[in-house]
């Protein structure tokens, strides 16, 4: 599937997260969970949850589960919905199967967010509503697109996950939280500004000119730093 076309597009399976081993189908399926992409907003929670004075490691661990689920699983199989006639993943996921996943990962993280929300951080269910919402806004693109910008991804996948991680912890907000949120925001608005036009040259496989080419990898290299980092 590397390089080939489906239904006019390039499909995702030569990116460089994607594993060069394994079935056609465990290639899609790690694909589809976007690893450094998803460690970067896994990594924000934890930041939040360190400026917390205790630390509850059950805490921690369970919403390092909801928002793998709920974004690595969840979130990533609506992205794939999202655009009409895509198929970032070939034909190896159908419409269904997405949306059999994404009900699936939201329901289980949703189950052990309300366990948590009920006994100990109520708090925590500004976070779950507000993040419920862009799940589906962003990721399927309602209200014309309004909310899939990168201003939105970096209020919701890097400002809210810090916060949900303070707010695990304490069930409360602070300056601090709220000071390492913005710069959390801000790098992933730097992820996001070179993630697009990078996806734009990878889709031009076969056209791309030697400048391109270059700026293509440019761009890697900085999504590489960005994730690492």
């Amino acid at each position: 599937m590397d390089g080939a076309r489906e239904n006019g597009g390039v499909t995702r399976g030569s990116e460089w997260f994607v594993p060069s081993f394994g079935s056609t189908r465990f290639r899609s399926f790690v694909g589809l969970l976007f690893l450094p992409y998803t460690g970067m907003v896994l990594s924000f929670l934890v930041i939040g949850s360190v400026l917390a004075p205790r630390i509850h490691w059950d805490r921690l661990c369970a919403l390092g589960m909801i928002y793998f689920l709920a974004l690595g699983i969840g979130a990533h199989a609506l992205d794939a919905l999202g655009s009409p006639g895509a198929k970032p993943w070939g034909e190896v996921f159908s419409r269904r199967r997405l949306w059999a996943l994404a009900i699936a990962s939201l329901a289980i993280a949703y189950g052990l967010a309300i366990y948590y929300m009920v006994r100990y951080v109520p708090l925590l269910w500004s976070m779950a509503l507000a993040e419920g919402f862009f799940v589906f806004a962003y990721n399927l693109e309602w209200f014309r697109g309004r909310f899939h910008s990168d201003n939105w991804f970096a209020f919701s996948w890097g400002f809210l996950p810090v916060l949900a991680g303070y707010i695990m912890q304490t069930n409360r907000v602070s300056v601090a939280a709220l000071t390492i949120a913005c710069a959390m925001a801000l790098f992933s608005g730097v992820e996001i500004k070179a993630s697009r036009p990078y996806k734009e040259l990878k889709r031009l496989t076969g056209s791309r000119t030697e400048d391109e080419r270059l700026l293509m990898m440019r761009y890697e290299a900085i999504l590489k730093a960005i994730s690492l980092g």
